[in-house]
């Protein structure tokens, strides 16, 4: 499988807004101690390989344990979550596979009992960011690993 075409080349102005996008989600604090997890998660409901790659070795880079990162996928069955990053993994969740009738007051209610109004609002744009990733790197056949040396993956040790 290769990849079909780079749509930063083709489109460098729009993709460099939407990468400083991201990387101002990513350096919100309160951010930091979910998005590894938030974009995992996403990135796997998707069908993302580039960025599951990407998300699993950012995280082990930055101190993840690797076995939370295993368990991702069974969040709900697994202990090894809190009560916060479970609601930011359910509200992921919600946001990248839309019900036909949009997100339900009970997870919203659930989601609003762990987050403050901004942390919502800044957890949602970062699930939105990462749902466009998904979805170029999918509709574009991004190579999994192709960008570690670029985005200084090989650090991860995880080639």
């Amino acid at each position: 499988m290769s990849q079909r075409l780079d749509y930063f080349k083709l489109s460098p102005k729009a993709s460099s807004k939407y990468a400083e996008f991201s990387t101002l989600l990513s350096k919100t604090p309160f951010l930091t101690e979910l998005a590894h997890l938030v974009t995992l998660r996403a990135s796997q409901i998707n069908g993302c390989a580039f960025c599951v790659d990407m998300h699993v070795k950012e995280a082990k880079i930055h101190g993840e344990r690797e076995l939370r990162l295993h368990h991702v996928a069974v969040w709900r069955e697994s202990p090894l979550f809190s009560d916060r990053e479970r609601a930011a993994l359910e509200w992921t969740e919600a946001l990248t596979v839309l019900s036909p009738h949009g997100v339900s007051d009970a997870i919203y209610n659930s989601v609003r009992e762990q987050f403050s109004e901004q942390e919502l609002a800044d957890l949602s744009l970062l699930v939105v960011a990462i749902n466009g990733w998904n979805r170029l790197s999918v509709a574009f056949r991004n190579v999994p690993g192709s960008a570690d040396k670029l985005y200084g993956l090989d650090k991860a040790g995880l080639a």
